[in-house]
């Protein structure tokens, strides 16, 4: 039984000490478990797990729009902007799976997501066509991003004319 597993750790002082497997993993609150259904903010729809391809349903297959939840990774659930992440194009792999661009209405964050295969396809092929992106070009806009965040602590408003940062 997965979760259950009790396992024995030694310390220093040579004593046993068991410790239930749930203990001992490192967990997120915010993480959704897979498979968990929601509510889309845009439509209003109730919305499943996945049919096939992934574990973490990240838009709606119906208005194809996101949730910005997630931060680092796919599923963390620990991004603080909670806005709605609107489609505003697609791509396509050099092995041919779709790729929809998002853009959080909260703070202009970008984010790529691949089609499900229940997403409506007519949808994404109404979307506007965008060159291929990479995952180099998502982790450079995230640093832009924590730096610009970061420049506002240390540079007052009268000081900006006088620094050139670009």
């Amino acid at each position: 039984m997965r979760g259950h597993t009790v396992r024995t750790y030694r310390h220093s002082r040579g004593s046993g000490r068991q410790y239930r497997h749930t203990d001992y993993t490192p967990r997120h609150r915010n993480r959704r478990l897979a498979g968990q259904d929601f509510k889309c903010k845009h439509c209003r729809r109730f919305i499943g797990p996945p049919p096939s391809g992934g574990y973490h349903r990240n838009h709606c297959p119906f208005c194809l729009y996101s949730c910005h939840v997630d931060d680092q990774h796919s599923g963390d659930r620990m991004s603080t902007c909670g806005a709605k992440m609107q489609p505003i194009g697609t791509f396509q792999r050099a092995k041919g799976e779709y790729v929809l661009v998002h853009r959080c209405l909260g703070c202009g964050f970008e984010r790529f997501n691949r089609i499900a295969a229940d997403d409506d396809f007519e949808l994404v092929l109404s979307l506007p066509t965008l060159p291929p992106r990479s995952k180099h070009e998502e982790k450079m806009q995230r640093l832009q991003m924590l730096l610009e965040n970061q420049s506002e602590y240390y540079i007052h408003e009268e000081d900006e004319d006088a620094i050139d940062l670009y």
